[in-house]
């Protein structure tokens, strides 16, 4: 076998001028196939780790890909925001351990605004419950105060103390502008690979003043906390009145039993409709929806492979009749039929091996380059690490088929050998 190999990767290197856009062909389609499922289980990764550590995420009742897009990825639009005291009711339910409230609808330059409470910095989990944490300055203390994510402060070149203007809704109208109310960067928090990245935070009643027209007090929120079992952080100035409504609200509970009891709670409250989720069943659901797209482009990917083996098959036997002398002269030194029958499905083996080892080199390399500029971007984390099962899976399944497809020229040898013997047909 091993004189056989070398014959074989000797005469592929003989035609290496024709056979090296077979092979750049099927180098192509490994790296769209090997990408994609890269790309796939990093964007699953990216879904997964947005959000940890919360149990329930209570909004107003829509469907639960709804609210999660919209609470948690920034995506969409509320159906309905829900009053604070249906917040109250939840936060002082025996079962909550803490309870953030989150309002959205603001933006500034094309990201969105998060208003909430201090206790935001403190409760909210990415990744495998990973706190958030500052890379420079601290949380909002008082109104009009803006504490920015790490894409934010790096693609608008904002840093502490610079002044912000907020719009209403997605800004596109200069009149939406809130230019009578800046804000100031008290801070700037570190990258978490999340929509974190790309939000603007502040307080609450920073978000009711804007769209009263009048400022809160200035000693501090214009609202009490939530009850003592609803979290930890400091208690704020005294207040008048509380928000009339925010968005949502992220929910700890104090025994992860509890889950599905607190939701039919919630489903069974009387004050408004409301739905409880659980941010992992919803995201299994969002990643169904995207699974349709992505097994559509998996899809295609094999089918790009497939046409580059069917190209390495029709040079093959393009080559045969000028190869026909060769192999009757390998017949004459004692090569068996399946000898040469062998030859050629080896020979179409080292293209696709080269082919696939140039793609797999190809991703590594994209995935290198890439990977600042999609975190940037995108929010996508590419990751360097070694191929998964899935990959090797998809990297046997076409050294497999460039085998396969070898015995097609293969066989095509083997019966000119037979017919030929000595006086090929010149």
């Amino acid at each position: 076998m091993k004189p056989m190999l070398g014959m074989a990767a000797r005469s592929a290197w003989n035609r290496r001028f024709a056979l090296s856009l077979v092979v750049i062909s099927i180098a192509l389609s490994t790296f769209l196939l090997l990408g994609m499922e890269r790309v796939r289980k990093d964007m699953r990764a990216h879904f997964s780790n947005a959000v940890s550590g919360t149990d329930l995420i209570v909004g107003a009742r829509a469907g639960s890909v709804q609210l999660l897009l919209y609470s948690v990825f920034r995506i969409g639009a509320a159906s309905n925001n829900i009053r604070w005291a249906s917040v109250e009711a939840v936060a002082k339910h025996p079962q909550v351990a803490w309870a953030v409230p989150i309002s959205l609808g603001d933006s500034h330059r094309g990201f969105a605004v998060v208003a909430t409470t201090t206790e935001y910095f403190g409760r909210f989990r990415y990744g495998d419950r990973q706190a958030l944490a500052f890379s420079s300055g601290q949380a909002f203390g008082k109104p009009f105060e803006a504490v920015l994510g790490a894409d934010v402060a790096a693609s608008l070149g904002y840093k502490l103390g610079d002044r912000i203007v907020l719009a209403h809704g997605d800004g596109a109208l200069e009149e939406n502008d809130h230019a009578k109310n800046p804000f100031t960067v008290v801070g700037v928090l570190a990258r978490t690979g999340t929509p974190v990245d790309r939000s603007v935070h502040i307080d609450l009643p920073s978000m009711d003043a804007l769209h009263a027209e009048a400022a809160p007090a200035p000693g501090g929120p214009s609202f009490g906390p939530l009850p003592p079992n609803a979290g930890t952080a400091p208690a704020a100035a005294p207040a008048n009145s509380p928000p009339k409504s925010v968005t949502a609200v992220l929910v700890g509970l104090k025994s992860r039993a509890a889950v599905f009891s607190m939701q039919r709670w919630v489903a069974d409250y009387r004050g408004e409709p409301l739905q409880a989720l659980l941010p992992g069943v919803a995201l299994d659901e969002l990643w169904e929806l995207v699974g349709i797209a992505e097994r559509s482009l998996l899809a295609m990917g094999a089918m790009v492979f497939v046409v580059g083996l069917a190209g390495m098959v029709a040079v093959i036997l393009a080559g045969l009749d000028e190869r026909r002398r060769e192999l009757a002269i390998l017949r004459a030194v004692g090569a068996a039929p399946r000898h040469v029958m062998a030859l050629l499905a080896l020979e179409s083996a080292l293209i696709t091996l080269g082919g696939v080892l140039l793609g797999i080199v190809a991703t590594y390399g994209v995935t290198v380059l890439a990977s600042g500029w999609a975190q940037s971007r995108f929010g996508i984390a590419l990751r360097l690490e070694p191929p998964a099962a899935g990959e090797w899976t998809v990297v046997g399944a076409m050294l497999a088929a460039g085998l396969l497809a070898g015995l097609l020229p293969g066989l095509r040898a083997y019966r000119l050998s037979l017919a030929d013997g000595l006086s090929p047909r010149i």
